[in-house]
């Protein structure tokens, strides 16, 4: 599903955290559960370049060394529900894990009424990014009608070409009635004589058994190179898109650096609105990012 971009001078705000939210520590929320120890094996053929294994202490905000926000509320042109913010009780540091929470708090914005729900929304945008190479996070999702938790990644030109054009991969997506399955695609700009707002390649998997994803953590991954795109989960390659699927005639915009985004967002065109049945808050446990680049002379 396409994350449209709300506008580009809300992709480009930052924001820093008063010293006063670390007073907020004791009333967070609690992580829904602790990841046991993160696997540290490094992928054949690729060697780190970049993580974040979030074991800083208890309450502590993301790295503003690595992460950054996006904040608001007019809908990420999804129409979604949440407003983002860089409040601790919507991002932080837990057990090991980054704790992106959603849940019921009524926050006033400029355009029209208020939001009912909050969340976050981090990424490493003029922080960090890169082309090529394997991206990969560890992440429990959160469960329930209308929760769209996501891990993804946009060109970093974006700021300069807009979107689609900078392009879009979308490592992980998961709504809340499709509890089983993960979606991985790309988006893009489209062929100009096709009529379509964006060009697209996109697919949906679930594991045997059609486990619920919520009930574990997973391992989302891409391996990206010039001219193919694998997407895994754990240990799974479950589509390879190449650049001869794409379609013809639309620009490939997968050939320049790339920024990680993670988020939890609340409702929307796709996975449609909470209901009764959804029980908030909500949690997105994130217990590693980290990105490998390949080892020179290693075939993919």
């Amino acid at each position: 599903m396409p994350r449209r971009i709300e506008s580009l001078r809300t992709l480009q705000r930052t924001h820093c955290v008063s010293l006063i939210l670390l007073c907020c520590v004791s009333v967070l929320a609690p992580a829904r559960a602790q990841a046991p120890a993160s696997p540290s094996t490094t992928p054949p053929g690729y060697h780190l370049v970049w993580s974040d294994e979030f074991n800083s202490p208890d309450g502590s905000l993301p790295d503003p060394a690595k992460w950054t926000y996006d904040l608001g509320g007019e809908g990420w042109g999804n129409e979604e529900l949440e407003f983002y913010t860089n409040h601790p009780q919507n991002a932080h540091v837990a057990s090991g894990n980054l704790v992106i929470t959603a849940q019921k708090e009524v926050t006033p914005r400029p355009s029209g009424p208020p939001r009912q729900y909050t969340s976050a929304r981090i990424k490493t945008q003029n922080l960090f990014s890169q082309v090529y190479g394997r991206f990969e996070a560890r992440i429990k999702i959160p469960q329930g009608q209308g929760m769209w938790p996501a891990f993804w990644m946009l060109g970093d030109d974006i700021s300069t070409v807009g979107w689609p054009r900078c392009g879009e991969i979308d490592i992980m997506e998961n709504i809340g009635k499709e509890p089983a399955a993960v979606h991985g695609s790309l988006h893009g700009p489209p062929d100009p004589a096709s009529g379509k707002h964006t060009a697209d390649l996109t697919s949906t998997f679930s594991l045997p058994g059609n486990p619920h994803l919520y009930d574990d953590f997973h391992i989302y991954a891409v391996e990206w190179d010039p001219s193919a795109i694998r997407f895994f989960i754990d240990q799974t390659n479950y589509v390879t898109f190449t650049r001869a699927q794409w379609p013809r005639n639309a620009p490939w915009p997968f050939d320049h650096q790339f920024f990680l985004i993670l988020n939890l967002a609340v409702g929307g065109t796709w996975p449609g609105n909470p209901d009764p049945s959804t029980v908030f808050p909500q949690q997105m446990l994130i217990d590693y990012v980290r990105v490998y680049s390949r080892t020179p002379n290693a075939n993919p």
